[in-house]
């Protein structure tokens, strides 16, 4: 292959890695082969032979790895952003308001918070109100709950 060929190879390459880090979530799984990839480039286009630029790419490859991963650790250990909109409420303890499943053509309701929502249980059990519920779901505009209590 022309020793002029692998100039640009290794240009794409780097160019390649460092937009699939930035275009993926993810925690820095593909900036180090990026880094390395521009180490050979800067080799390759300065005329170090093929050897030598996969030995740089390899190197510093595995370097950047060792470097970035407690970094990534760290930052996934990290606590989550808040949630929001309707998904902040999943996990959330709430009452009762009108009884749940009574009327299967009639949704009930429980308070969450200061918030209203109509509201069903997954099976469509019965659920008096006063009950407290936990919220395992939201679809659309309705809540789906459990009873975690007795009523109150």
């Amino acid at each position: 292959m022309d020793p002029g060929a692998w100039q640009w190879i290794w240009l794409i390459a780097t160019a390649f890695f460092v937009i699939g880090e930035i275009a993926t979530p993810g925690s820095f799984f593909l900036l180090p082969f990026g880094a390395g990839s521009a180490l050979a480039t800067i080799l390759a286009f300065t005329g170090a032979g093929e050897g030598w630029q996969w030995a740089a790419f390899l190197i510093a490859s595995l370097a950047a790895l060792a470097g970035l991963r407690p970094l990534a650790r760290r930052l996934n250990a990290a606590e989550q952003p808040a949630r929001v909109g309707a998904t902040r409420l999943i996990g959330a303890v709430g009452v009762v308001v009108e009884d749940l499943g009574g009327d299967p053509s009639r949704l009930g309701s429980v308070r969450i918070g200061r918030e209203d929502w109509h509201a069903e249980t997954p099976d469509g059990t019965h659920v008096a109100a006063g009950t407290q519920i936990e919220v395992i779901e939201i679809e659309g505009t309705r809540a789906v709950v459990r009873p975690v209590g007795n009523p109150q």
